[in-house]
């Protein structure tokens, strides 16, 4: 390999990924001076990554060295937009993820105080999390433009939740979860518990802060701009259900 001219070297690890192209710094310091080149990590960049660039809430603090480095930023959650969202992208692969704030989701009765307290959660990544005082109907939706996302990626979509110790109801009954893109659904049902991971309920690998993951189900990005919707509800019962706090929606990829 070390006598392949460095252009030629590059252009064949751009069609790896980034997991593959670090594992081959430990080749030779040759091999290692080719992968760092900017042509291979601009490849896996996000192809519109100076629009992204744009949206920071809070621009990257020193200019960026190289493309790698830009990268590996990049890896970081970074708060966009109005500050409701997170961005990053997957280290693995390179793949675009989210996390959307309990504040851009639809939450039934969310803007009632006498069903729902917006306030700073320890642990969320937002200003203020969502903590269901009492309510009879569980609802909540969200939904997110596919070209927001990584094209030709099978991709997962999970609630953040903690569950109070004051929790009530909340296993009654098992909400109902789907995700839906065009005429394609991923649906299914899950009884919120803590820790119970055989119903899709379990602690997140992502954080350290107790954090459960409820999932909702997965969906394939296609060329086509198409709306993503997710839901999370249970409102066949008529009993009362509290203590559900929720921090948001994270839509990431399938681990393969």
């Amino acid at each position: 390999m070390e006598l392949l001219p460095e252009d030629c070297f590059a252009h064949i690890l751009s069609f790896t990924s980034p997991q593959d192209v670090c594992r081959s710094f430990q080749t030779s310091s040759i091999v290692r001076s080719m992968a760092d080149s900017d042509s291979v990590w601009e490849k896996f960049l996000p192809l519109y990554y100076h629009g992204i660039i744009s949206r920071l809430v809070v621009p990257l603090s020193l200019p960026c060295s190289s493309k790698k480095d830009l990268f590996v930023r990049l890896c970081k959650p970074q708060l966009v937009d109005d500050g409701n969202k997170m961005l990053s992208i997957d280290k693995t692969s390179g793949k675009i993820c989210y996390l959307l704030s309990a504040r851009k989701l639809s939450i039934a009765w969310g803007s009632s105080p006498l069903y729902w307290s917006w306030k700073p959660v320890q642990g969320s990544r937002f200003a203020e999390a969502a903590e269901l005082r009492t309510i009879c109907w569980l609802e909540i939706t969200c939904s997110i433009s596919s070209g927001m996302l990584s094209p030709e990626t099978i991709y997962e979509a999970y609630l953040k939740v903690k569950i109070a110790d004051r929790a009530y109801g909340l296993d009654s009954l098992p909400s109902e979860v789907w995700v839906e893109v065009g005429n394609r659904k991923s649906k299914g049902t899950v009884y919120i518990r803590k820790g119970k991971a055989s119903c899709h309920c379990q602690s997140s690998e992502h954080d350290e802060d107790e954090w459960l993951e409820i999932e909702l189900g997965s969906f394939y990005t296609n060329s086509d701009d198409e709306e993503v919707r997710m839901c999370l509800k249970e409102i066949k019962g008529v009993h009362l259900k509290g203590g559900l706090i929720v921090d948001g929606i994270e839509i990431r990829p399938k681990l393969l």
